[in-house]
Parts: structure tokens; sequence; C-alpha cells
């Protein structure tokens, strides 16, 4: 499928936020590594959440939804013996699942994206699995994997945080499960420890007990304990919302998104904060961000660590600011569905933007008169691409053409539709 997106003055109305991915994919783990059936109230439907569900579902966890929920009965510390795992295009799947089948005698995980999933590296997860006891055979790193455990045996764990905190994530919980007690160090730097610390109140709201350090960077983890069957309600998605946010700024408009909860833990919250530094005109109370665009924004600088899956949308935006802004602390970026730098600039400078990278920043000379546009745009695969190219396009002069654009659907089936629904002129094509 193909986005033709056209240039936009005005957007208007209100739209409800979708629910979030993060904390939908580890509601559905913790409910699969539970003894008992837990249910999720509002669960996100998207091609990463839908990954999570197929593949604890081929683990043996008995699922049952309708529009509003899903239920889990879990599995426990014993899923269902299965040659294969297919988890799609969804790293964080992979990277969470790879701890559980360390369970199992044999898994492979096989490679469907060889493109996208297949080119992001693991070797941090798997050290650390080998540390455990478990025999792991890769290709440098990268899938296909297949996992030979059973027995993983706690004790001191070190992991690099470095590329991911999703290694680090995927061994907190599965270690509580273990007959040991287990230390697990992260070694080096830590990415996105805000997202740690989702993955620490999910795990909390199970009844699990971890001690963490007040840096994160060391966890003391009792072995012997058991996930409860819990009930979890999941909130409203800010990484999604962010673009929808991002998209009001650069236009002139009256938008109102809902449920998004002022005091939620995710990182990408700050993406309201960064706006507001743009100097765009919005209220955050109730738990409704109300975004009066008028096209005027101002450049900053920003640590995008602390709201990575919103930097691309706030780049987006930043493009039409006055001044220079300087996204830094973003290398983590560049191991996601594609390098979320290089291979992004590459696409804004093909619209017009005016943009730098280093290793581990994204530079924006803003353009307040706006972009060229009128060129074809190469998704990489990426969600998050997509999104952030299509406020751009909004904004351009003769508007952008984004192919591949049905990726949207790894997070944010319905991006397209809530745009369109605010007054966006796009047109998909194809299917």
């Amino acid at each position: 499928m193909k986005a033709i997106v056209r240039p936009t003055k005005r957007l208007e109305g209100t739209i409800n936020a979708l629910s979030s991915k993060n904390y939908t994919t580890r509601y559905l783990l913790i409910g699969a590594l539970a003894e008992g059936t837990s249910t999720i109230y509002y669960p996100a439907h998207s091609e990463d959440s839908d990954a999570m569900r197929r593949c604890i579902k081929d683990l043996g966890a008995i699922i049952q939804e309708d529009e509003e929920k899903i239920t889990i009965t879990g599995f426990g510390r014993n899923p269902k013996h299965v040659k294969e795992l297919n988890v799609g295009n969804a790293g964080a799947v992979l990277r969470f699942l790879m701890s559980v089948a360390a369970f199992c005698p044999e898994l492979t995980f096989v490679n469907a994206y060889p493109d996208s999933l297949g080119k992001r590296p693991h070797d941090d997860l798997i050290d650390a699995l080998t540390q455990m006891g478990v025999q792991i055979e890769h290709c440098n790193g990268k899938l296909p994997i297949t996992i030979r455990g059973g027995n993983p045996r706690g004790g001191k764990i070190a992991v690099s945080g470095k590329v991911s905190s999703q290694f680090l994530s995927s061994l907190l919980f599965m270690t509580p499960l273990l007959e040991e007690d287990s230390e697990i160090q992260v070694l080096h730097d830590l990415k996105s420890k805000v997202v740690v610390g989702q993955t620490l109140e999910v795990i909390a709201q199970a009844g699990v007990h971890i001690e963490a350090s007040e840096d994160l960077m060391h966890f003391k983890v009792p072995g012997r304990q058991a996930y409860k069957a819990q009930n979890y309600t999941v909130q409203g998605d800010y990484p999604g919302s962010a673009a929808i946010l991002a998209a009001a700024a650069v236009t002139d408009s009256d938008v109102k998104v809902l449920r998004l909860d002022e005091n939620s833990r995710q990182g990408e919250r700050a993406a309201v904060d960064v706006l507001r530094a743009m100097n765009v005109n919005l209220t955050h109370k109730d738990g409704v961000v109300h975004v009066h665009g008028n096209r005027r924004l101002t450049a900053g600088e920003f640590d995008g660590d602390q709201f990575t899956d919103a930097v691309l949308a706030m780049v987006a935006a930043a493009v039409f600011a006055e001044g220079t802004s300087r996204f830094y602390n973003v290398e983590n970026l560049r191991y996601k569905e594609c390098d979320r730098i290089t291979d992004f600039l590459t696409e804004l400078r093909k619209a017009g933007a005016h943009v730098e990278e280093r290793q581990s920043e994204i530079i924006v000379h803003g353009r307040p008169e706006g972009v060229p546009g009128g060129v074809d745009i190469d998704a990489h695969y990426d969600h998050r691409v997509i999104m952030a190219l299509t406020v751009v396009g909004l904004r351009s002069e003769k508007g952008l053409t984004i192919h591949d654009s049905h990726h949207v659907a790894k997070s944010y089936p319905q991006y397209f539709e809530h745009l369109q629904s605010l007054g966006a002129n796009i047109e998909l094509i194809g299917g």
C-alpha cells in the first residue's frame, strides 16, 4: 500500500488514543507466565501485540477475546514444546520470548523479515542466556536463532544495555521463575531506562518482587516466585499519539487526544513537554491533550533517550521550527526496524528538509516556510518512519508519496484513518 499525503492547512477534531502497545505486550507475557487466568482490558490491536498473542498461544496459553478484553490462562514456567516460532517483525516480542524459550528443550525463531528484524542484533541477550547454561545457535547474533534450554540456571548474570533495554527486560521477566536467586548486572550504559521502569511496574502488579538499584544498573531477583493471575487495564499510547500531536503542532489546528494519562510512566509522555518547549499552544489536563496549532514553532535541544519512540515525530515537528534543534543521546535508534537516524534522515532530505546526523544525534535546521516535497518516500519497513514522514507531508508544498505505508499497522493500524477524521488530505492506494 502507498499513502499519498497532500498539503493540509488545518486539522480539527477529537480522537481517542490507541491502547499502549508496550503495556499490552508486557501484560500478555505475564498473563502467559502466570498460573491461572488473567484478564486484560482495552488491549492494543497491532502487529506487535498480535505477534505476542500468536506466539504465547503456540506456547500453550489459552486465549479468549472480545472487543474490550482478553482472558489468558497461562502456562507458568512450563511452555508447550514447539519447534518454531514466528514473531513477524516484532523485535520486543522476539527478545522477551527468547528468555521464555530457555525453558524449552529446543525452539527456533524463524527469520520472516530478513530486511528488517533479520538485520537487528541480539548478541547481548544471547551472551546473557549463555551464562545461564542455555545453548544458542545464531547467525552472528541475528535470526534465525535456535535456543536449546530446558533448565536455565540463575546466579550472577551480566547483560549489556548499550544497544537495547529489551535484553534486560527479557531477563527480568524470566529470572523470578528460576529455582535459584539471580543477580543481574547491567554493563556499559542502559538505554531507555524509562521503558525498564514499565517492565518493573508490570512485574510488580503481578505480585513478583525484584530489588532494583536506583540507577537501574543492578538487580536482585529472588527465585521460586510465581506470577499471580490478575486483571489489568491498558492505558493510552503516547508513542503513536506523539505523531498525531506533531501533526497538529505543524498545522493550524484544534485537536484533542483523549486517554493520555498525565502521570503515565511511558517515557514518550515527554513528547508533550517537547512540543510545549517548542512553543506549541497546548494543554494537558484530565487525560486530554488539547493542541491549538498555529504553524509557528521554535527550536530546542532534547535528550531523546527519554522518549525513544517519539523522537522521530518530534524531529518531524522540528523540521518546521525556527532555528536549529538537536536531539541527542539517540544512538539506539540505529538498532530498530531500520536505522532510524541514517534511513529516516535520508528520506527527510528527499522531502527538502535540512538535517544532519552524528552517531548519536539528529540535528535539524528548521524551515518554517515549509519543505518542497513532491517526491516518493521509502518507508524502510518502519512504522515510526511512516508516521513521522506523514507529518512532514502534511506541511510540504507538494505532498509526499510514502510506499509500503501498510507497515504503520505494526503499532498503529488506524493512524491514517485517525488523521483523515481530523481533516488530513491523505489517499491510500492498494491493500
